[in-house]
C-alpha cells in the first residue's frame, strides 16, 4: 500500500503498510514512542484485527484498516466522546461515497446500512497519572469490497450496496475530509454539536432497545444521550446511564 501521493490535511499523516497484526497496536506502539498526534496507521490486511471486547475483526484485504493517534487535552470521559466525533465523521464520509445509502450510527461505534453493520470504530485510550489520557487511538474498519459472514451481527459491504470499487485509501481520504472539521468543533464548542448530529442519525432512538451488559441484558427504551456520550435507557422506575453495553432492537435475538 502506497500513500506517497496523498494529500491530507495537517496534522494528519499516513504511515502505509502492506500487512500489520493490528494497525491500532502498531498506532499504540508508535505513539508510545512519542508520535504527534495525526498519525493514521493505514494495512491493506490485519493477521490480528479486533472489535470490542476482545472480539476478532475479519481483516480480507480491499477493506479499509487503520487507527489514528490523537492527543486531546481533556479528561478521561471527555476522550470517550471521540468516538462519536468518529462515528459521526465516518457516517458522512460513508454517506458519500455512496449518496443512496442510508447510513445510521449504532451506540456506540458502528455504522448500520438497512440493519446491517459497515463499520465498526474501537477506541482505546492511555492515561497519564491523573485524569488525562495520554493519547487515543482510533481503529476504524470499513468493509468495502467484502463483509464477514459468520458473525452475530449482519453486515454488509459498499460492494454489496452496490457501490463497488472504493479503493481505501479513497476511503480514508474521505473520512479525514469530515473529521477534521468535526474535531475542530469538538475542541471549540464541546460536544453538543457532535451529540445533536449524531442523535439525528442515531438507530433506535426512542425505540425499545436491549442492552447486553458485562452480566445482565436490560429492556427498555432508548431515551437520549448524556453529555460525556452514555446513553440513557427508559426503564419502567426511571432512567439508566449506560456506559458501555451493546444495544439491539427489542425484537433482535
Amino acid at each position: 500500500m502506497s500513500g506517497g501521493a496523498l494529500q491530507l490535511p495537517p496534522p494528519f499523516r499516513l504511515l502505509a503498510c502492506d500487512r500489520v497484526g493490528s494497525t491500532s497496536d502498531e498506532a499504540k506502539r508508535l505513539a508510545r514512542d512519542g508520535a504527534a498526534e495525526g498519525l493514521i496507521v493505514c494495512a491493506q490486511e490485519q493477521t490480528a484485527g479486533r472489535g470490542r471486547r476482545g472480539r476478532v475483526w475479519a481483516s480480507p484485504p480491499g477493506n479499509l484498516y487503520m487507527s489514528l493517534v490523537l492527543r486531546p487535552e481533556c479528561r478521561a470521559a471527555a476522550a470517550a466522546q471521540l468516538g462519536f466525533v468518529a462515528a459521526l465523521s465516518l457516517a458522512e464520509a460513508v454517506a458519500a461515497l455512496g449518496p443512496s445509502l442510508a447510513v445510521g450510527c449504532k451506540w456506540p461505534n458502528d455504522l448500520l446500512v438497512d440493519g446491517r453493520k459497515i463499520a465498526g470504530i474501537l477506541l482505546e485510550t492511555e492515561m497519564l497519572a491523573g485524569e488525562r489520557p495520554d493519547f487515543v487511538v482510533i481503529g476504524i474498519g470499513v468493509n468495502l469490497a467484502a463483509s464477514p459472514k459468520d458473525v452475530g451481527y449482519p453486515a454488509t459491504s459498499l460492494a454489496e450496496e452496490g457501490v463497488a470499487g472504493v479503493a481505501p485509501l479513497t476511503a480514508l481520504t474521505a473520512f479525514i475530509r469530515h473529521f477534521a472539521p468535526w474535531i475542530g468543533r469538538w475542541r471549540t464548542a464541546g460536544f453538543a454539536p457532535v451529540r445533536a448530529a449524531w442523535l439525528a442519525r442515531a438507530i433506535g432512538l426512542g425505540e425499545p432497545v436491549r442492552v447486553h451488559l458485562h452480566s445482565d441484558t436490560l429492556a427498555g427504551r432508548f431515551v437520549d444521550l448524556d453529555d460525556d456520550g452514555a446513553l440513557l435507557l427508559g426503564l419502567p422506575d426511571g432512567r439508566r446511564r449506560i456506559a458501555a453495553g451493546e444495544v439491539f432492537p427489542a425484537t433482535a435475538g
